[in-house]
């Protein structure tokens, strides 16, 4: 495995992050794959990539994308004012997890919020993925609150 490349996502990225997105079980029940892409991923990435404290982001290995991620700071009044670091939609192509590429892209987050001045970085994970709960804990994130989700579609 060559060494993990992190860089911002390109609109002509899309096609595979929709494909990492919709590699598990829970992915492939709510995300689609299939081209043309539904209009609302375009829609999706012209907003991250326009608001400067997003970050869509791709890992390569060689010369293929491996894994994603999307890097969000918020402002917030608590900590003394303190930014934090939200890390969300976190994927590695299944034929290379556990090989060490997720802890690469992950560490590679936390210090872009370290770089940032973010207080603490956080995250969400399914309560069903206990492998990536312990791959969490592993690297020093503590399960310190329930996050709750109201779908409203």
């Amino acid at each position: 495995m060559s060494a993990l490349h992190v860089r911002d996502a390109a609109e002509a990225d899309l096609p595979a992050l929709i494909v990492l997105l919709a590699d598990d079980e829970n992915g492939r029940l709510r995300e689609d794959p299939s081209q043309p892409l539904d209009s609302g991923y375009r829609a999706a990435f012209a907003a991250i990539e326009a608001n400067p404290d997003q970050r869509l982001l791709v890992a390569i290995s060689g010369r293929e994308i491996v894994g994603t991620l999307q890097l969000s700071f918020l402002p917030g009044l608590s900590y003394r004012g303190a930014w934090r670091g939200q890390i969300e939609a976190v994927r590695i192509a299944s034929q290379f997890r556990s090989k060490g590429l997720g802890e690469q892209m992950i560490a590679w987050a936390v210090e872009r919020c370290r770089e940032r001045g973010c207080n603490m970085v956080q995250l969400t994970t399914k309560s069903t993925r206990l492998r990536a709960h312990a791959f969490y804990e592993r690297l020093g994130f503590t399960p310190s609150h329930i996050g709750m989700k109201l779908h409203l579609v």
